[in-house]
């Protein structure tokens, strides 16, 4: 009894002092965070950019819209301080987090017309359609709607089975296609943005000047030229040096010229 009594008490302390520390943790974050605020406001933006990366390196399992705020943040601090490619950067970043953040879409919209380089993508009209709409939300709510479709088509089958009059056989059939076309498209589109987050093959631009090689290494032929903020998609890697894609451009870069959303 008083070894089991010992081991209770145990478990009781270790729970308490995992619920102190997380939140100390927290008030700890919240801390920084006002600080951080405080000195954006009092126009000490490379503090601020200290302390929102802190938070940021001391929370990576954060909410995903908070998360985003402090990624927000920490952008309009960059851009403030003439980091451009790292204000983009963080804006990016805070937009995969928080697809629907209006502030977010606008400053980035704004930090890009400021960049040097302006590329417009030759996507068909469908296929930029797809992308904003795989875009509009995060995995995460496509993954819910996928579910939650999915079960709506399963009640339309089970009613198209069991219903005793034509027209709700054919109204629950109808519903059921529309739903299970419709998660499956959710589906597609969750799996989509997971590789996407996963492969982390979307990149900026941080060196002033970039030219794209031919071949993975110095002695390539010079094919264009790219300047920091511009973003780029990542394909094969070899060594230091990556193969980018731009619109219809596609070169050699090196690593170290680009950093990862």
């Amino acid at each position: 009894m008083m070894y089991k009594s010992y081991i209770t008490r145990m478990h009781i302390t270790t729970v308490i002092v995992m619920l102190f520390s997380i939140c100390a943790t927290a008030l700890a974050s919240t801390a920084t965070f006002e600080s951080a605020n405080a000195a954006y406001t009092d126009g000490r933006y490379r503090d601020a950019i200290v302390l929102y990366q802190t938070i940021l390196a001391e929370q990576p399992n954060t909410k995903a819209t908070e998360m985003a705020r402090v990624y927000y943040n920490l952008g309009n601090a960059q851009f403030k301080q003439g980091e451009l490619a790292q204000a983009i950067l963080a804006y990016e970043r805070a937009l995969r987090l928080d697809p629907h953040n209006e502030d977010v879409k606008h400053n980035l919209r704004f930090a890009q017309s400021r960049i040097t380089d302006n590329i417009k993508d030759n996507d068909f009209f469908i296929s930029s359609w797809v992308k904003a709409v795989r875009n509009s939300a995060s995995e995460e709510v496509w993954r819910w709607v996928s579910i939650g479709l999915f079960i709506l088509g399963l009640v339309g089958i089970l009613l198209f089975l069991l219903s005793p009059t034509l027209w709700l056989r054919k109204s629950s059939f109808y519903i059921a296609l529309l739903a299970l076309c419709i998660s499956l498209c959710a589906g597609l589109n969750a799996r989509s943005l997971n590789q996407r987050n996963t492969l982390r093959n979307e990149a900026i631009i941080t060196q002033g000047i970039v030219n794209a090689k031919s071949s993975p290494d110095r002695s390539g032929t010079d094919l264009f030229t790219i300047h920091e903020g511009t973003k780029v998609t990542i394909g094969e890697t070899i060594g230091e040096w990556a193969n980018i894609r731009v619109a219809q451009y596609e070169g050699w870069i090196p690593m170290r010229t680009l950093e990862r959303i």
